[in-house]
């Protein structure tokens, strides 16, 4: 049975570990969505994550972890990597590295690959769920594979109930959108998902563009190379309803997602506008709770307003065009 606590109290931090180092499952806040978190040193206790989400063992795990210096025993970090670490870790960044020979993130949360993906949360209570665990953890969003991501500890009950053998509740997630993910394996770095950095922080960083990834607009996965990270599949983060993008129109048999008021009055009751004021931090903030909700109503399909493309607007739309996108068979649960 899993317990839903809030997590203001160290009691509630040590329990939750304890659970994780023998090897249960823990789904905990971070900054970016609630991850479903185990020992990612541990295969049978990685295998957990995969049974609970119904997750293709072929999509690897991000594995998060205290400190950059803590990173470099498991990753391996090219001048690229160590200098984007350095400026935006803790937060809500996944770096792709080669796996260290040293390192102990284990086979099945890296799906067998020789890369890695690492991030150093920047939620307090994730940090110090990891600190007394002692261990670096793989935590994949606290849901069933292919749904929309949980950003309240209330949507980690509906959605896994039971699978999950702790619940710590920090409340809201302040970013809503799940961590970019930049692939530092090659030479050029490559935005293989983007998230609560957006693109163009990371390029002025770096002061150079980024690599276009085949996994980003449209979403698609080339099957020439093996996933090198979460999220990354065609279908993904969807809602039972069906999605139609770019809608300046409600009909009848629709729920709308507006932003900014493209939809006026439309909807009444069944719309609900993910900034009405056009601020995409707030949009993002919004976006999965408001899929969420709007899917409860039992409509067919969600009509979605257009939303730009700047800023956090790419990752918000890479999301809804996954939400959107024709439904694999795994992606179900």
């Amino acid at each position: 049975m899993s317990s839903l606590v809030p997590a203001d109290h160290s009691p509630e931090i040590e329990k939750a570990a304890a659970i994780l180092r023998r090897g249960g499952l823990v789904a905990f806040p971070t900054e970016t969505v609630y991850g479903l978190g185990a020992d990612a040193t541990s295969d049978n206790a990685v295998a957990g994550i995969y049974a609970a989400k119904q997750r293709p063992s072929f999509n690897p795990l991000i594995a998060h972890v205290a400190s950059l210096e803590e990173a470099r025993q498991h990753g391996l970090f090219s001048e690229t990597a160590f200098l984007l670490a350095r400026q935006f870790w803790p937060g809500p960044l996944t770096l792709v590295v080669p796996a260290a020979p040293q390192g102990k993130i284990c086979s099945l949360a890296r799906a067998g690959l020789d890369s890695v993906a690492l991030r150093v949360p920047a939620h307090p209570l994730a940090r110090a769920l990891i600190e007394a665990t002692g261990l670096p953890l793989a935590a994949p969003s606290a849901n069933r594979s292919g749904r929309v991501s949980p950003v309240t500890a209330e949507q980690v009950r509906e959605d896994l109930g039971d699978r999950v053998d702790f619940i710590l509740d920090g409340g809201p997630c302040p970013i809503g959108l799940e961590s970019t993910i930049i692939d530092c394996l090659g030479d050029v770095p490559r935005l293989l998902r983007p998230g609560g950095i957006s693109r163009q922080t990371i390029e002025d960083c770096l002061g150079k563009r980024l690599s276009q990834s085949s996994a980003v607009s449209p979403p698609s996965v080339s099957q020439a190379e093996p996933l090198r990270a979460p999220g990354l599949l065609t279908s993904h983060y969807a809602p039972r309803a069906a999605v139609r993008l770019e809608a300046t129109s409600v009909h009848e048999d629709e729920a709308g997602l507006d932003f900014g008021g493209t939809f006026g009055r439309q909807g009444g009751d069944n719309c609900l506008d993910l900034s009405p004021g056009g601020d995409l931090r707030e949009a993002a903030a919004h976006l999965f709770t408001y899929l969420r909700q709007l899917d409860r109503l039992g409509l067919p399909r969600i009509a979605v307003a257009p939303i730009p493309e700047n800023g956090l607007g790419e990752a918000i739309n890479d999301r809804l065009r996954r939400a959107a996108a024709p439904r694999a068979p795994q992606a179900d649960g």
